[in-house]
């Protein structure tokens, strides 16, 4: 049997094995900004389907079109939520400035899942952080992990 044989072989299981990009079962929320950002991925996936068209890469073209499947439903199920100007309680896409027990402050702002990026300082509304916050005022505590977070600043962004 020839290499170049086996290798589209492989190539061939490797297409049928790349499965769907799992979906949450959780509402779809999201901010103007992830709505966004929905919009940009399902542009570039089309235009990234072109190119591997033209180039006849069945792999290629079998991975951005079950990303674009993905994309496609998180685009269908959004529900772009936006916080009532000057609320006073936690609520999704709002940013919550919190000081943990031992003085440092943390920021974070609740985003919709596929928008959060704790290392940018975003977090999903269905992690225990935000699940532990929602309803809160300034000067409430939530306790995550053990640890006790009290809210010392809320603000739209």
């Amino acid at each position: 049997m020839s290499r170049a044989f086996t290798r589209e072989e492989d190539s061939e299981n490797a297409i049928a094995g790349i499965g769907e990009r799992p979906i949450s079962h959780h509402r779809n929320l999201v901010t103007q900004r992830g709505l966004a950002m929905i919009d940009a991925e399902l542009a570039a996936l089309r235009e990234e389907l072109g190119r591997a068209e033209k180039r006849a890469d069945r792999e290629r073209i079998a991975l951005i079109s079950r990303d674009l499947r993905y994309w496609t439903a998180r685009r269908e199920s959004a529900e772009l939520s936006v916080p009532e100007p000057g609320s006073d309680l936690v609520r999704f896409g709002m940013g919550v400035t919190l000081e943990g027990d031992d003085g440092r402050n943390v920021h974070w702002k609740i985003v919709g899942e596929d928008e959060a990026d704790p290392a940018k300082g975003t977090i999903s509304h269905v992690s225990p952080m935000a699940l532990a916050l929602f309803g809160k005022k300034v000067g409430e505590t939530a306790v995550v992990n053990g640890k006790e977070w009290e809210i010392v600043k809320l603000s739209d962004s």
